[in-house]
């Protein structure tokens, strides 16, 4: 029942993540482009364009985390397990610990910034977009990261739970 559901957060991540990733990256790319062409081009520079693609920049790493956390791709150090690799399973549940400490801490912290930034109006100069808006990005991050996470450990139970019940050969 719980694999049925995670696989049905699974899709529905992954469409967020890869089409949030591809048209922020595509516009961004557009704009850049658009930008060069006319500078070089016209003498004329764009001055949003810029902006834009900090704000890109901002939200794929962040959106990025969470892919990165379904591709297993975090920052990690596997010397440990290459060398005693009866710590594999240990090390592998203490990462993901980490990651949904980590992916809390995200949403309670983001969320209060948002909060913070809703309260004083702010927004970017250029484009003016709500500042709150940008910082939206640090609890939605943290709840798709804690999902895959959390997907990420049912994976690895399942995966410890069918080694000890296949047969050992003899």
């Amino acid at each position: 029942m719980l694999s049925k559901i995670f696989g049905v957060i699974d899709k529905v991540l992954t469409f967020i993540e890869n089409w949030t990733l591809f048209l922020a990256t595509m516009s961004a790319l557009i704009a850049l482009m658009a930008n060069v062409i006319l500078r070089y081009g016209f003498n004329y520079s764009l001055a949003w364009s810029e902006e834009w693609v900090r704000e890109v920049i901002i939200l794929t790493t962040f959106i990025g985390c969470s892919a990165a956390t379904k591709a297993r791709a975090m920052v990690k150090a596997d010397l440990l397990v290459q060398l005693v690799p009866v710590v594999k399973v240990p090390v592998m549940f203490f990462a993901n610990l980490v990651a949904l400490l980590f992916s809390g801490m995200m949403i309670y912290y983001g969320w209060k910034l948002v909060v913070m930034q809703a309260a004083t109006f702010q927004a970017t100069i250029i484009l003016e977009i709500p500042l709150e808006y940008l910082y939206a990005i640090l609890p939605i991050m943290g709840i798709m990261m804690f999902l895959r996470a959390l997907m990420i450990m049912h994976q690895d139970i399942q995966a410890v739970q069918q080694k000890k019940a296949a047969p050992k050969p003899a």
